[in-house]
């Protein structure tokens, strides 16, 4: 066999890739594919601040094929009908591409095998190149998956990964393949002003960066919002510009308490891909329904649009917004507390807030975004699923001096705390004059209606509008 074809993804980089690897070990010449799925944009997942760091990403990797002697590939059109095609064109025996974990992936993956066998040609599927371990390869005795995290967590960390596997000196490319054009940033319009760069020089360069300069203090300020010593890495590993394997690798040689706290969060990674893997259809359907009775109507959408505008009256929870709106990513606790006000404050469907966040986000994906939604709306896997995150009393403990707040809200940026985080008190003239709204609903009512729709009236009297607590649930 003088022929491979190697199918990109999800899995955007040379460093750590399986499939390359296999394909180079199987044949002396590998065709290195991407293909741009329609079938993505008619979906409703090509967001433009996606489409602009694939380019980057893209043309990055082409890049680094073009040092090594190869090029990329690049076709658009339905990926079994294209792959097909450039396997012929190469008369490459063997297509190698990472497993996924979506349905959408699955069925990807079960058209293309049938279609190649039919050609008379191998597909083969590698696990643990999107993530960690592969999807379903740690279970509980009774299920195909973990429903908790905690317990999956031990089991995770109990099963040493893989060794990661250097990125090849040389990818000799057969010539005659065609390739359309890479796709570039500056085509795509609607990008959010601030969205970082794409690629895996990037997604290296900051990983390499971040490891020295904050992954040891990252377990006492990861929810530190003006901080932000957070790694800024789920772009990168959304896209597989930077290997999960390889990033735990690297914390855990280097040790510490910050530095196994970050491995905790990659493991949330692996837990909600491992989840969405057995049950596809949480991408849209409650995982636990609660029987909400989410509100419709013109209020409830005047509510959405005011939280989608970062104009909800509530400091964090709009500066959150508006760092949303600006660089196409948001903090952490940004997302918790934005998502518990959506879904618990004002009761709007979680289905609404992931919809806006996959409109911007650029690490917006279908495990870790619906499946977060569902965490924080009470629908997923969380324990406590009536837990409701108080704003005001979030913002001052995870943004004291109100810094967060300043950087996105310039109409708030002269005050001090406590005002910053409860501008409500200011005089009628005062919040008049800075055109910052009054809050869209009071947290007791918030609170109040919350339970009400959930069936726990006997279980809170409320939570007063300045964030003093009155149920061991609203924090």
């Amino acid at each position: 066999m003088n022929v491979s074809v190697v199918l990109f993804t999800a899995d955007l980089r040379l460093h750590d890739h399986q499939p390359l690897r296999a394909a180079l070990e199987s044949a002396p010449e590998v065709v290195p594919l991407f293909v741009r799925d329609p079938a993505v944009d008619r979906a409703g997942f090509s967001a433009p601040n996606r489409l602009a760091f694939l380019a980057d990403c893209l043309t990055d990797l082409d890049a680094g094929l073009r040092e090594r002697g190869g090029r990329l590939v690049v076709r658009h059109g339905d990926p079994v009908a294209e792959v097909c095609a450039v396997a012929r064109e190469a008369d490459a025996d063997e297509v190698h591409m990472a497993a996924g974990c979506s349905g959408f992936a699955r069925e990807r993956e079960r058209r293309l095998r049938h279609a190649l066998e039919s050609d008379g040609r191998r597909l083969y599927v590698h696990d643990g190149v999107v993530t960690v371990l592969p999807a379903g390869e740690v279970t509980p005795g009774a299920s195909d998956h973990f429903a908790l995290f905690t317990p999956y967590y031990r089991r995770w960390s109990a099963e040493p990964p893989r060794s990661p596997v250097a990125a090849p000196g040389s990818v000799p490319v057969p010539q005659g393949v065609r390739s359309d054009e890479l796709p570039s940033r500056a085509a795509v319009a609607a990008v959010s002003e601030g969205l970082a760069l794409g690629g895996e020089r990037e997604g290296r360069r900051l990983l390499t960066a971040w490891m020295s300069r904050h992954v040891d203090a990252y377990r006492e300020r990861h929810d530190d919002l003006a901080g932000d010593v957070t790694s800024r890495l789920s772009p990168h590993l959304h896209f597989g510009t930077v290997s999960a394997t390889e990033v735990v690798h690297r914390a855990r040689s280097r040790g510490g308490a910050g530095a196994e706290a970050f491995v905790r969060q990659v493991c949330w990674r692996d837990f909600h891909h491992q989840l969405l893997s057995a049950r596809p259809d949480t991408a849209t359907k409650d995982y636990r329904p609660r029987d909400d009775r989410w509100r419709h109507g013109k209020q409830a959408e005047a509510d959405l649009r005011a939280w989608k505008e970062g104009r909800t009256g509530y400091p964090v929870v709009d500066a959150a917004m508006r760092q949303l709106a600006h660089e196409g990513w948001m903090h952490n606790r940004g997302r918790l507390l934005a998502a518990s006000f959506l879904t618990k404050t004002i009761y709007l469907d979680w289905r609404d807030g992931a919809r806006h966040f996959l409109d911007l986000l650029v690490d917006g994906d279908v495990a870790n975004n619906q499946l977060n939604w569902q965490w924080v709306a009470g629908t997923g896997t969380d324990t406590r699923p009536n837990r409701v995150l108080n704003p005001v009393l979030q913002g001052k403990k995870y943004d004291p001096i109100g810094a967060y707040v300043r950087r996105w809200l310039p109409e708030l940026a002269d005050l001090e705390p406590p005002l910053i985080h409860e501008p409500w008190k200011l005089s009628a003239a005062d919040r008049s004059s800075r055109g910052y709204p009054d809050p869209i609903v009071t947290l007791a009512d918030g609170l109040a209606r919350f339970r009400r729709a959930r069936g726990q009236d006997q279980a809170v009297q409320g939570t007063s509008q300045t964030g003093k607590r009155r149920t061991t649930d609203a924090c």
